[in-house]
């Protein structure tokens, strides 16, 4: 039988004189079902705007067209592999693909291995599967590491320093720049040059994504670039789809555009992985944002600072992760009592203590939920995306001072740190009321008991105004008591703010679901683990819950989404469960959870392997 005709049996792909795309084929897959080698010479695929042409076995030439597609850059720190990677995402991104970078680096400076994981499909992503397609090797060490999962991808090499594989693609930096006489630093852009050829990107496609996102001396860039893509062959072609790039945020950035969008004014942080690069952003276009950026000396003074701003009309925020908000809770409890609106960012990582600081985790929602002496209510929300993260950076401004309380955005490496598509969904906004001001009737009460506990707003320096602001157990006034009587009263005061809060969110969806709509088995999960939670669900056939806003609890949106299941996983990312202890204290019983605690994110196999398990 002819070998076409055993490709078209196996059910590949339909094959007619015109193949419709996606065909996504490697030639190992075609060697198995031919019963003898399939190399690029026994293969020509000929583009034909959305169609592909599958010519005779002795016409080769050889293309693939994929739709899905995974890219690894590796290296070592300090050899630009993250910019690197954002390149590589802007390629495919520029190709109409939406795309999602990871990267993975351990706590150096200098040395270790570093690498950047770009995926692009034609769906919207948010996380990763560890099939590879693409690997960019500047260093043995990825070669090493990663080319066990490469064993179909197209290798790219550093021939310098690396030993290629049989079946690879290798550039000698040093002949190439020694070429154009240009320095070390611009050797990133050979390689990327050589991925875009052996990927089928255009010429054209890769100097305008050089020009549009290379800060420096962008000619002579694009110039070891070409050279390097002129040494290249085209290996497995990925098929332009169409459609205008979209901006490419990371997790970070997105929470940075979405508090100014809210009215911040201010933001004081200590620099600590992985909120660090919240600081750089905002610090970078402060003026931009029209908001003031100070880096004081440790985490304590960053909230006692914040505090002051606050109590001066400032829209603040902070940001930290797990071991710098443990400095912060006692601040954290005078912002509760003095009822001061305050955001906070806490981008979470491995702990306990220092643990891992640059991998992920998710084992700070009890502490951030319970953080601080005495009670006091705070909203806590944990975006999955960069989109979800601009919309509720946006609202968790205006909710700290609509209700004068702290407002806290819970992250963690996977987002803060993750680059992601951006505006692909409809952009939903959380409508909310500007806070209340003072009426000017005398004397001014800063804790004025109303009915809804909120008490209107006036700042040091307006005329009539006595503004005290006290951690101490107070009166209306800011009086210090240690009345029985009016301590209770002023403590169900600021709790009755909690209660009118859960009222206002329970008007939006602040519970997202996703999958078949009617499964008898879901996916219980928050943040960043949405986005493999998500592709296992749809190729499962199940449904996900993910609540967003997690204090205070969505307890009847919950209970909604969850009606009808009999089996709910969850799946989270410390080894505790505790967003599943969380929705028992609410009645929401959960069964065996699917747990992760060793710094890395899900990648969409792995969960789908275990999802596979626990709900056999």
């Amino acid at each position: 039988m002819h070998c076409t005709e055993l490709i078209d049996n196996a059910g590949i792909f339909e094959y007619t004189h015109l193949i419709k795309f996606p065909l996504i084929a490697h030639l190992d897959d075609l060697s198995d079902i031919c019963g003898q080698p399939v190399s690029e010479r026994h293969l020509r695929v000929s583009f034909i705007p959305t169609y592909l042409a599958f010519l005779t076995a002795s016409e080769i030439t050889g293309v693939y067209a994929v739709k899905d597609v995974s890219v690894i850059v590796g290296g070592k720190a300090g050899d630009g592999i993250n910019n690197a990677g954002l390149i590589v995402a802007q390629l495919l991104n520029h190709l109409g693909y939406y795309v999602y970078m990871d990267i993975d680096y351990p706590s150096l400076i200098r040395g270790g291995h570093n690498f950047a994981v770009v995926r692009a499909a034609e769906q919207p992503v948010a996380a990763l599967k560890k099939t590879l397609d693409y690997l960019i090797a500047l260093d043995q060490e990825t070669v090493q590491r990663h080319y066990d999962i490469c064993q179909n991808c197209v290798l790219i090499a550093n021939a310098d320093v690396v030993k290629p594989p049989q079946n690879s693609q290798a550039i000698s930096l040093k002949s190439i720049l020694a070429a154009e006489t240009a320095p070390a630093i611009t050797g990133n852009s050979a390689m990327i040059g050589a991925f875009a050829k052996a990927a089928g990107i255009p010429l054209e496609t890769m100097e305008e994504v050089f020009r549009r996102h290379m800060p420096k001396a962008v000619d002579l860039n694009i110039r070891v670039a070409r050279r390097a893509y002129d040494q290249i062959r085209l290996v497995r072609a990925m098929e332009p789809l169409n459609r205008p790039p979209h901006p490419v945020l990371s997790g970070n950035e997105a929470i940075g555009m979405g508090m100014a969008a809210g009215g911040l004014s201010a933001y004081i942080a200590y620099p600590m992985t992985p909120a660090s690069s919240l600081l750089h952003f905002l610090a970078e276009n402060a003026e931009r944002f029209g908001i003031t950026v100070v880096h004081p000396e440790n985490e304590i003074a960053v909230i006692l600072m914040a505090n002051g701003f606050s109590s001066a009309g400032i829209r603040t925020a902070i940001g930290t992760s797990g071991g710098g908000f443990c400095l912060m809770t006692e601040g954290l409890s005078l912002t509760g009592m003095a009822e001061l609106p305050l955001v906070l960012v806490v981008s979470q990582r491995t702990g306990p203590s220092t643990g891992l600081p640059t991998y992920t985790g998710q084992a700070d929602l009890r502490f951030v939920l319970h953080a601080g002496q005495g009670e006091f209510p705070r909203f806590v929300v944990a975006p999955s995306d960069a989109n979800e993260a601009y919309i509720w950076s946006v609202a968790a401004v205006r909710i700290a001072w609509k209700y004068q309380i702290p407002a806290f955005i819970l992250a963690d490496k996977t987002l803060s740190e993750g680059t992601y598509s951006f505006g692909i969904e409809n952009k939903m906004e959380i409508p909310v009321d500007e806070p209340q001001r003072w009426d000017r009737q005398v004397p001014y009460l800063r804790y004025r008991d109303t009915r809804d506990g909120i008490s209107p707003l006036a700042f040091y320096g307006e005329k009539d105004a006595v503004v005290k602001v006290n951690s101490y157990a107070h009166d209306e006034a800011g009086i210090s008591t240690e009345e029985p009587d009016l301590v209770t009263r002023m403590t169900k005061k600021r709790l009755r703010k909690w209660d009118i809060l859960a009222e206002e969110l329970d008007r939006h969806s602040v519970v997202n679901t996703f999958g078949a709509p009617d499964a008898a088995t879901a996916l219980l999960c928050w943040g960043s683990c949405r986005g493999p939670c998500e592709e296992v669900a749809s190729a499962l056939g199940l449904k996900v819950v993910q609540p967003l806003v997690l204090s205070p609890f969505p307890k009847k949106q919950i209970a909604a989404a969850c009606r009808g299941i009999d089996h709910l996983i969850p799946v989270e990312g410390n080894a505790t469960a505790q967003l599943a202890a969380l929705a028992a204290q609410h009645g929401i019983v959960a069964g065996s959870p699917i747990l992760k605690y060793d710094g890395r994110p899900f990648t969409v196999d792995e969960l789908l392997a275990q999802v596979k398990e626990v709900a056999a």
